[in-house]
Order: C-alpha cells, then structure tokens, then sequence
C-alpha cells in the first residue's frame, strides 16, 4: 500500500517538493557556515521524495545538536513547519486527502527539529 501511496505522492507534487528542498540545501551549502543545515534540507529531500513507510524519530541530538537546532528554527525551521502544516490541514478537508496530510504534519516536525532525527523505514 505504500507503494501506491508513494507513485500517487510522486505524480502530485512529491517530485516538487523535494526539488524545493534539495535546491534549499544546495543554496544554504554555499557557504561553510550553512553546510550543516543544507545536509539537513537533503534529508528532509530524501523523506519529501518517497515518505510513505518511512517515520521520523526525534531523538538524541546532543548539545551541539541543540544549537543548531536553535538556530534552525530561528532562521529556518518555523518557516518550513508553518507551510508544512497549512498545507497538511488543506489535505485533511477532505478523506482521500487525509494520508497525504499526515505525510506533511511528518515533514513539519522534521522541518521544525532536523538534528539528531533519525529517518527508518517501517
């Protein structure tokens, strides 16, 4: 089932969204300085790209995770969760759009706290 959630997701506008994401990271690993929050706009790429039977994990990011976690979401994370969320809560105005909602609530707290989270498949 996933399979088929993953080719629908894809056909509209997965492709997209991770194009968006990973030219997110291209730009912020322009500098040495974004490096880091780049490799985390790929992750998020890789999960925007094929999310259905995949979960994010919050887990143990550390102190150095923290700051930038902070700094994440002072610069970039509240923008990406917020759109993420609108866009999730369009999805559930109706049923069929419901599992595609709950992919983008997913994307928005990975948008929010990207270090230290841990993609797997289930």
């Amino acid at each position: 089932m996933s399979i088929i959630g993953n080719i629908i997701w894809l056909l509209f506008g997965g492709i997209i969204g991770a194009v968006l994401w990973f030219i997110s990271g291209l730009i912020l690993c322009v500098t040495i300085i974004g490096i880091p929050f780049g490799l985390q706009c790929f992750k998020i790429a890789s999960l925007v790209l094929w999310p259905f039977g995949r979960e994010v994990e919050l887990g143990n990011f550390g102190f150095g995770g923290m700051i930038f976690n902070i700094i994440w979401l002072i610069v970039f994370g509240w923008e990406f969760a917020i759109g993420h969320l609108v866009i999730g809560l369009l999805f559930c105005v109706t049923v069929i759009g419901i599992p595609f909602g709950l992919q983008h609530f997913k994307f928005a707290k990975l948008g929010l706290i990207p270090f230290g989270a841990r993609i797997y498949q289930l």
